[in-house]
Formats: structure tokens, C-alpha cells, sequence
């Protein structure tokens, strides 16, 4: 078994995909029914869909595993649009960055107040 896809809630699904696909460098998919999916490299698609006006989106966390090159993208990205940032989930230490496992990691929230987090090395690190 594995993960397909999962649908993300947004109040702009076109301003989430245009800010997910720059940061964390995913494809845009082709839009159908309500959705506008992005493609990650291993497969698993993100179908962004509008929330239905007012409502409110429940926040969920998002975790991405990416290459030493990805990292120093995205977080520059992260850095260009000035967002801010934290080394773990409890936004501890603002504008910080972890090397949990002895990699990178960072924390940071998307336009809807999902947290988003980009690791350069699995949790628990790589396996022997």
C-alpha cells in the first residue's frame, strides 16, 4: 500500500500551488473538478481545493523530504518572501533552522496557517 494523494483545503488554491511549487519545487498537475494537484517527486499527488467562503480551514502539517540542493532553495525562497520560521513544531526559536539527525530541517506556514516543514534527513536518520 501507499499514499496516493491527499486533498489540502485552501482559501486560494491557485496562490497555494504558485507558493507551494516555488518553495518546496513541486509540478503543477492538470487541473479537474474543483482541484489544481501538484506533483511530488515520489508520486504523491497534493490536490488543493477552495474551502467554500468563510469557512475555516483546519490546519495540518505537511512534511517534506528533500535533497541538501531542494533545502537551499526553499529556504531561501522562505527567506525572500519573508516568512518566518522555526527549527521545530512548537515555533520555539523564531528564524532558526534545525540539524536534527544531521540534517536540515525548518518549519514555516503556508498562506491558510497549514505547517509546513522541509528535512534533509528522515527522522530517526538513514537507515544503516
Amino acid at each position: 500500500m501507499q499514499l496516493n494523494h491527499t486533498i489540502v483545503g485552501c482559501h486560494d488554491k491557485q496562490a497555494t500551488a504558485e507558493f507551494w511549487a516555488d518553495i518546496l519545487g513541486l509540478r503543477f498537475g492538470k487541473p479537474f473538478s474543483v482541484f489544481q494537484p501538484l506533483e511530488a517527486d515520489n508520486g504523491i499527488g497534493l490536490d488543493l481545493a477552495n474551502v467554500p467562503e468563510g469557512a475555516e480551514i483546519a490546519p495540518q502539517h505537511y512534511a517534506f523530504l528533500v535533497s541538501e540542493e531542494q533545502f537551499d532553495i526553499g529556504f531561501g525562497k522562505i527567506q525572500q518572501y519573508g516568512l518566518t520560521y522555526w527549527p521545530d513544531p512548537r515555533q520555539s526559536r523564531e528564524n532558526e533552522i534545525n540539524h536534527n539527525d544531521g540534517g536540515r530541517g525548518v518549519y514555516f506556514l503556508d498562506p491558510n496557517g497549514h505547517f509546513m516543514e522541509m528535512i534533509t534527513v528522515p527522522y530517526g536518520g538513514w537507515p544503516s
